[in-house]
Protein backbone atom coordinates (compact mmCIF):
# COMPACT_ATOMS: atom_id res chain seq x y z
CA UNK A 1 0.00 0.00 0.00
CA UNK A 2 1.29 3.42 -0.92
CA UNK A 3 1.34 6.18 1.65
CA UNK A 4 1.53 9.94 1.06
CA UNK A 5 4.91 10.83 2.58
CA UNK A 6 4.38 14.61 2.57
CA UNK A 7 1.03 14.33 4.34
CA UNK A 8 2.38 11.83 6.87
CA UNK A 9 5.35 14.08 7.64
CA UNK A 10 3.00 16.90 8.63
CA UNK A 11 1.36 14.59 11.18
CA UNK A 12 4.76 13.40 12.39
CA UNK A 13 6.04 16.97 12.79
CA UNK A 14 3.10 17.78 15.09
CA UNK A 15 3.63 14.58 17.10
CA UNK A 16 7.35 15.26 17.54
CA UNK A 17 6.76 18.85 18.65
CA UNK A 18 4.04 17.71 21.06
CA UNK A 19 6.21 15.04 22.70
CA UNK A 20 9.75 16.45 22.59
CA UNK A 21 9.26 20.15 23.10
CA UNK A 22 12.71 21.56 23.89
CA UNK A 23 14.22 18.11 24.35
CA UNK A 24 14.17 14.71 26.09
CA UNK A 25 15.75 15.87 29.32
CA UNK A 26 15.65 12.43 30.96
CA UNK A 27 17.62 10.76 28.18
CA UNK A 28 19.98 13.72 27.89
CA UNK A 29 20.68 13.45 31.62
CA UNK A 30 21.35 9.72 31.84
CA UNK A 31 22.40 8.53 28.34
CA UNK A 32 25.83 9.47 26.89
CA UNK A 33 25.29 11.30 23.59
CA UNK A 34 27.70 9.01 21.74
CA UNK A 35 26.08 5.75 22.95
CA UNK A 36 24.66 3.55 20.20
CA UNK A 37 22.38 0.55 20.56
CA UNK A 38 19.61 -1.59 19.10
CA UNK A 39 15.92 -2.00 19.85
CA UNK A 40 13.12 -4.10 18.39
CA UNK A 41 9.35 -3.81 18.23
CA UNK A 42 7.71 -6.81 19.88
CA UNK A 43 4.06 -7.84 19.51
CA UNK A 44 2.30 -8.55 22.80
CA UNK A 45 -1.06 -9.75 21.43
CA UNK A 46 -2.37 -11.31 18.23
CA UNK A 47 -3.72 -9.03 15.52
CA UNK A 48 -3.01 -7.23 12.26
CA UNK A 49 0.01 -4.96 12.13
CA UNK A 50 -0.14 -1.48 10.60
CA UNK A 51 2.08 1.59 10.62
CA UNK A 52 5.48 0.05 9.90
CA UNK A 53 6.23 2.53 7.12
CA UNK A 54 5.08 5.38 9.34
CA UNK A 55 7.42 4.18 12.09
CA UNK A 56 10.28 4.23 9.61
CA UNK A 57 9.40 7.83 8.70
CA UNK A 58 9.42 8.80 12.37
CA UNK A 59 12.80 7.29 13.17
CA UNK A 60 14.39 8.84 10.09
CA UNK A 61 12.76 12.20 10.75
CA UNK A 62 14.31 12.26 14.22
CA UNK A 63 17.64 10.84 13.07
CA UNK A 64 18.36 10.01 9.40
CA UNK A 65 21.30 7.86 10.51
CA UNK A 66 19.13 5.29 12.32
CA UNK A 67 19.19 1.91 10.60
CA UNK A 68 15.68 0.46 10.23
CA UNK A 69 15.19 -3.21 9.35
CA UNK A 70 11.60 -4.43 8.86
CA UNK A 71 10.67 -8.12 8.98
CA UNK A 72 7.00 -7.76 7.98
CA UNK A 73 4.75 -5.47 5.94
CA UNK A 74 1.62 -3.56 6.93
CA UNK A 75 -1.48 -5.76 6.83
CA UNK A 76 0.26 -8.93 7.98
CA UNK A 77 -1.25 -11.10 10.69
CA UNK A 78 0.95 -11.19 13.82
CA UNK A 79 1.09 -13.24 16.98
CA UNK A 80 2.37 -12.56 20.48
CA UNK A 81 6.18 -12.29 20.63
CA UNK A 82 6.59 -11.66 16.89
CA UNK A 83 9.30 -9.11 16.09
CA UNK A 84 8.16 -6.48 13.59
CA UNK A 85 11.31 -4.43 13.06
CA UNK A 86 14.71 -3.63 14.52
CA UNK A 87 16.40 -0.24 14.76
CA UNK A 88 20.04 0.57 15.36
CA UNK A 89 21.69 3.90 16.03
CA UNK A 90 22.13 6.63 18.63
CA UNK A 91 20.25 5.52 21.75
CA UNK A 92 18.96 9.02 22.52
CA UNK A 93 17.41 9.20 19.04
CA UNK A 94 15.75 5.79 19.47
CA UNK A 95 14.25 6.89 22.80
CA UNK A 96 13.00 10.15 21.31
CA UNK A 97 11.04 8.21 18.70
CA UNK A 98 9.82 5.39 20.97
CA UNK A 99 6.54 6.77 22.33
CA UNK A 100 5.52 8.49 19.10
CA UNK A 101 6.04 5.24 17.17
CA UNK A 102 4.14 3.19 19.74
CA UNK A 103 1.22 5.61 19.99
CA UNK A 104 0.72 5.64 16.23
CA UNK A 105 1.38 1.97 15.53
CA UNK A 106 -0.75 0.68 18.42
CA UNK A 107 -3.73 2.72 17.24
CA UNK A 108 -3.24 1.86 13.58
CA UNK A 109 -2.81 -1.84 14.36
CA UNK A 110 -5.93 -1.76 16.55
CA UNK A 111 -7.92 -0.29 13.65
CA UNK A 112 -6.47 -2.82 11.20
CA UNK A 113 -7.30 -5.67 13.58
CA UNK A 114 -10.86 -4.46 14.15
CA UNK A 115 -11.38 -4.05 10.42
CA UNK A 116 -10.02 -7.54 9.76
CA UNK A 117 -12.62 -9.02 12.14
CA UNK A 118 -15.43 -7.39 10.16
CA UNK A 119 -13.95 -8.36 6.80
CA UNK A 120 -13.67 -11.99 7.97
CA UNK A 121 -17.34 -11.98 8.98
CA UNK A 122 -18.47 -11.16 5.42
CA UNK A 123 -15.99 -13.47 3.70
CA UNK A 124 -17.41 -15.10 0.58
CA UNK A 125 -20.06 -12.43 0.06
CA UNK A 126 -19.96 -9.50 -2.35
CA UNK A 127 -20.20 -6.88 0.41
CA UNK A 128 -17.24 -4.59 1.11
CA UNK A 129 -16.58 -3.09 4.54
CA UNK A 130 -16.19 0.71 4.53
CA UNK A 131 -14.88 3.17 7.07
CA UNK A 132 -16.46 6.55 7.90
CA UNK A 133 -15.36 10.06 8.90
CA UNK A 134 -15.46 9.05 12.60
CA UNK A 135 -11.70 9.35 12.95
CA UNK A 136 -9.35 11.02 15.42
CA UNK A 137 -8.95 14.71 14.45
CA UNK A 138 -5.74 15.18 12.49
CA UNK A 139 -5.23 11.41 12.20
CA UNK A 140 -7.69 10.59 9.42
CA UNK A 141 -5.04 9.71 6.86
CA UNK A 142 -3.46 7.20 9.23
CA UNK A 143 -6.81 5.83 10.43
CA UNK A 144 -8.00 5.22 6.89
CA UNK A 145 -4.66 3.72 5.86
CA UNK A 146 -5.05 1.28 8.77
CA UNK A 147 -8.53 0.30 7.57
CA UNK A 148 -7.04 -0.67 4.21
CA UNK A 149 -4.30 -2.62 5.98
CA UNK A 150 -7.05 -4.60 7.68
CA UNK A 151 -8.74 -5.44 4.39
CA UNK A 152 -11.44 -2.77 4.41
CA UNK A 153 -12.09 0.00 1.90
CA UNK A 154 -12.15 3.75 2.35
CA UNK A 155 -15.37 5.74 2.02
CA UNK A 156 -15.03 9.44 1.23
CA UNK A 157 -12.02 11.06 2.85
CA UNK A 158 -13.86 14.25 3.80
CA UNK A 159 -16.72 16.54 2.89
CA UNK A 160 -14.99 17.58 -0.33
CA UNK A 161 -14.62 14.40 -2.39
CA UNK A 162 -18.17 13.03 -2.57
CA UNK A 163 -21.75 14.19 -2.16
CA UNK A 164 -23.53 12.45 0.71
CA UNK A 165 -27.04 13.77 1.25
CA UNK A 166 -27.95 12.78 4.79
CA UNK A 167 -31.09 13.20 6.88
CA UNK A 168 -30.36 16.78 7.98
CA UNK A 169 -29.60 17.85 4.40
CA UNK A 170 -32.90 16.34 3.27
CA UNK A 171 -34.89 17.92 6.09
CA UNK A 172 -33.32 21.38 5.76
CA UNK A 173 -33.65 21.42 1.97
CA UNK A 174 -37.33 20.46 1.91
CA UNK A 175 -37.24 16.79 0.96
CA UNK A 176 -35.47 14.16 -1.10
CA UNK A 177 -36.44 15.46 -4.55
CA UNK A 178 -35.45 19.01 -3.70
CA UNK A 179 -32.12 17.90 -2.21
CA UNK A 180 -31.17 15.88 -5.29
CA UNK A 181 -32.13 18.73 -7.62
CA UNK A 182 -30.13 21.26 -5.59
CA UNK A 183 -27.08 19.00 -5.66
CA UNK A 184 -27.21 18.69 -9.44
CA UNK A 185 -27.67 22.43 -9.83
CA UNK A 186 -24.68 23.04 -7.55
CA UNK A 187 -22.42 20.58 -9.36
CA UNK A 188 -23.33 22.02 -12.74
CA UNK A 189 -22.85 25.60 -11.60
CA UNK A 190 -19.43 24.82 -10.09
CA UNK A 191 -18.34 22.46 -12.87
CA UNK A 192 -17.74 19.58 -10.48
CA UNK A 193 -18.09 15.85 -11.02
CA UNK A 194 -18.69 14.05 -7.74
CA UNK A 195 -20.47 10.80 -6.98
CA UNK A 196 -23.80 11.26 -5.23
CA UNK A 197 -25.07 9.15 -2.35
CA UNK A 198 -28.32 9.75 -0.50
CA UNK A 199 -29.67 8.42 2.76
CA UNK A 200 -32.95 6.52 2.96
CA UNK A 201 -34.59 6.17 6.36
CA UNK A 202 -37.53 4.07 5.20
CA UNK A 203 -38.88 2.07 2.28
CA UNK A 204 -40.95 5.13 1.40
CA UNK A 205 -37.71 7.11 1.07
CA UNK A 206 -36.25 4.40 -1.16
CA UNK A 207 -39.27 4.59 -3.43
CA UNK A 208 -38.98 8.38 -3.73
CA UNK A 209 -35.28 8.07 -4.57
CA UNK A 210 -35.98 5.41 -7.21
CA UNK A 211 -38.60 7.65 -8.77
CA UNK A 212 -36.34 10.72 -8.67
CA UNK A 213 -33.06 9.12 -9.76
CA UNK A 214 -29.91 11.16 -10.22
CA UNK A 215 -27.79 9.38 -7.59
CA UNK A 216 -25.10 6.71 -7.58
CA UNK A 217 -25.69 5.02 -4.25
CA UNK A 218 -28.46 4.67 -1.67
CA UNK A 219 -27.52 4.57 2.00
CA UNK A 220 -29.95 2.36 3.92
CA UNK A 221 -29.62 3.89 7.36
CA UNK A 222 -30.77 2.13 10.51
CA UNK A 223 -33.12 -0.20 8.67
CA UNK A 224 -33.95 -3.61 10.11
CA UNK A 225 -32.71 -6.74 8.36
CA UNK A 226 -36.17 -7.32 6.92
CA UNK A 227 -36.44 -3.78 5.56
CA UNK A 228 -32.87 -3.90 4.22
CA UNK A 229 -33.65 -7.08 2.27
CA UNK A 230 -36.81 -5.47 0.93
CA UNK A 231 -34.98 -2.29 -0.05
CA UNK A 232 -32.25 -4.21 -1.90
CA UNK A 233 -34.93 -6.17 -3.74
CA UNK A 234 -36.81 -3.12 -4.99
CA UNK A 235 -33.61 -1.24 -5.86
CA UNK A 236 -32.72 -4.32 -7.91
CA UNK A 237 -29.24 -3.22 -8.90
CA UNK A 238 -30.28 0.17 -10.30
CA UNK A 239 -28.04 1.91 -7.76
CA UNK A 240 -25.26 0.81 -5.44
CA UNK A 241 -26.47 0.04 -1.93
CA UNK A 242 -24.85 0.70 1.44
CA UNK A 243 -26.11 -0.33 4.87
CA UNK A 244 -25.20 1.56 8.03
CA UNK A 245 -26.34 2.05 11.60
CA UNK A 246 -26.50 -0.39 14.53
CA UNK A 247 -24.38 -2.93 12.69
CA UNK A 248 -21.87 -4.89 14.77
CA UNK A 249 -19.74 -8.01 14.53
CA UNK A 250 -22.73 -10.02 15.74
CA UNK A 251 -25.02 -9.05 12.85
CA UNK A 252 -22.76 -7.75 10.05
CA UNK A 253 -22.92 -11.00 8.09
CA UNK A 254 -26.73 -11.02 8.22
CA UNK A 255 -26.77 -7.51 6.76
CA UNK A 256 -24.26 -8.53 4.10
CA UNK A 257 -26.48 -11.48 3.21
CA UNK A 258 -29.22 -8.97 2.38
CA UNK A 259 -27.21 -8.26 -0.78
CA UNK A 260 -25.90 -4.76 -0.09
CA UNK A 261 -22.75 -3.68 -1.91
CA UNK A 262 -21.24 -1.93 1.09
CA UNK A 263 -21.54 -1.77 4.86
CA UNK A 264 -20.06 1.29 6.56
CA UNK A 265 -18.89 0.84 10.15
CA UNK A 266 -18.00 3.83 12.31
CA UNK A 267 -16.64 1.49 14.98
CA UNK A 268 -13.67 0.62 12.75
CA UNK A 269 -12.01 3.86 13.82
CA UNK A 270 -13.85 5.23 16.86
CA UNK A 271 -14.45 2.16 19.02
CA UNK A 272 -11.11 0.39 18.84
CA UNK A 273 -8.74 -1.30 21.24
CA UNK A 274 -5.11 -0.51 20.49
CA UNK A 275 -2.89 -3.49 19.77
CA UNK A 276 -0.32 -3.97 22.54
CA UNK A 277 3.21 -3.41 21.23
CA UNK A 278 6.52 -2.78 22.97
CA UNK A 279 9.88 -1.37 21.89
CA UNK A 280 12.66 -3.06 23.83
CA UNK A 281 16.46 -2.86 23.80
CA UNK A 282 18.15 -5.87 22.22
CA UNK A 283 21.65 -7.08 21.44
Amino acid sequence: MEIDRSAIEKIIDIAIKEDLGEGDHTSLAVIPSELTGKAQLIVKQDGIIAGIEVAKFIFHKIDPKIKFISFLNDGHSVKKNDIIFRVEGQVISILKAERIVLNIMQRMSGIATQTHHYVEKVSGLKTSILDTRKTAPGMRLLDKYAVKAGGGKNHRFGLFDMILIKDNHIDFSGGIEQAIKKVHDYLKKNNKKLKIEIEARSIADVEVILKTGGVDRILLDNLSLELTRHAVAIINGRFETEASGNISLSNVREYAECGVDYISIGALTHQISSLDLSLKACS
